[in-house]
């Protein structure tokens, strides 16, 4: 996230504070009350972040919960319906139409026919749930456009048009919570020539109840 908003907010106390210890100039009003009315009304606006910076500070807070849940809807030629379940740093759990799979670390226990076998898997194959449209890792390309408030089931939400550069040119709609934490993610496009949409739903942020264990 930029610092430029922050740095210009300290200026403005910084300022502030110099002209309320400034001595008085001659023949000014020596009412307190009507010193203060005149330097509120002359005081500037309050900076407000830009939504660049609300869309990174979302994600950067999305990043540092302990736990979530997910729900990843694909329509179009394939489609499906995946539920994962999240706990820090590195163990997942995935109901998939093939069945719950497991990971925790680089280990991957996948369960079918009522079995159970270990997989090992590469160095960051579950990275993408973390980052699913590399915010974090492009966010030098990122511009965002707001589009006023929404809701996702019943919850307050404010929306935004997020487009990127890197790796390629894509763009997402993005819905942000009343607490900062994504709500919902929406993501249109095109597959070996047909149209797909892929919506991912996120709830449960850093609730203790959500625990993975790899099965015995």
């Amino acid at each position: 996230m930029t610092c430029r908003p922050l740095a210009l907010a300290c200026v403005v106390l910084v300022l502030a504070a110099c002209k309320q210890s400034a001595p008085a100039e001659p023949g000014a009003d020596a009412n307190p009350t009507a010193s203060n009315m005149a330097a509120e009304k002359a005081a500037p606006p309050s900076l407000l972040s830009s939504p660049e910076d609300e869309v990174k500070a979302s994600m950067d807070k999305f990043l540092k919960a302990k736990s979530f849940h997910a729900v990843m809807v694909m329509e179009g030629a394939r489609g499906m319906t995946n539920e994962m379940d999240f706990v820090a740093p590195d163990r997942y759990r995935m109901k998939m139409p093939v069945g719950t799979q497991v990971i925790v670390g680089d280990t991957m226990y996948m369960q079918a026919d009522g079995r159970s076998m270990k997989v090992p898997l590469p160095k960051g194959t579950l990275s993408q749930w973390r980052d699913p449209l590399k915010i974090e890792e492009n966010k030098a390309g990122l511009s965002v456009e707001a589009l006023g408030s929404d809701s996702v089931e019943g919850q307050a939400a404010k929306k935004y048009l997020v487009r990127n550069t890197q790796p390629e040119a894509n763009e997402f709609t993005f819905w942000i919570g009343s607490d900062g934490l994504p709500l919902q993610l929406l993501h249109q496009g095109q597959a070996q020539g047909k149209p797909y949409s892929m919506t991912l739903r996120y709830s449960r942020f850093d609730d203790p109840s959500i625990t993975i264990d790899p099965p015995q």
